[in-house]
């Protein structure tokens, strides 16, 4: 398997585990590096900081689930467009990029969330 294909597979791994199992703290010990660099402002930088948040996610939001269109890698680095379905009344689009050691190991995430549309003025759909 080359680089780019494992990257790819233990940031969906990664993800999956965490957001669709509801286990951060497993996520984080299984697939990222020594340190992790969180640049969403609504979560703490570092692995105690992500898995606050997803298990505060989790006990808010049971059920929450996480769809990936589209998975590109280039380098050391990630990109996952996806749907993010939280109960309650809104859906998420969300383009997550993750940054990974030279061993395979996540170390640095970005994402852009924003409101999945009610309505749109084109027909081509957000994915």
């Amino acid at each position: 398997m080359s680089d780019l294909e494992r990257n790819k597979t233990a940031v969906m791994a990664f993800y999956d585990l965490a957001f669709n199992q509801s286990r951060p703290r497993e996520a984080m010990a299984l697939y990222a590096g020594a340190d992790y660099i969180q640049h969403n402002p609504g979560v703490k930088t570092g692995k105690d900081g992500f898995i606050e948040y997803f298990e505060e996610m989790d006990r808010r939001y049971p059920g929450k689930r996480v769809h990936f269109k589209r998975v590109i890698a280039e380098g050391n680095h990630v990109a996952i467009h996806c749907l993010q379905e939280w109960p309650g009344d809104e859906d998420w689009i969300a383009i997550d990029i993750f940054r990974l050691d030279d061993a395979g190991k996540i170390v640095e995430h970005w994402d852009v969330l924003q409101v999945a549309p009610k309505t749109s003025a084109n027909p081509n759909g957000m994915f």
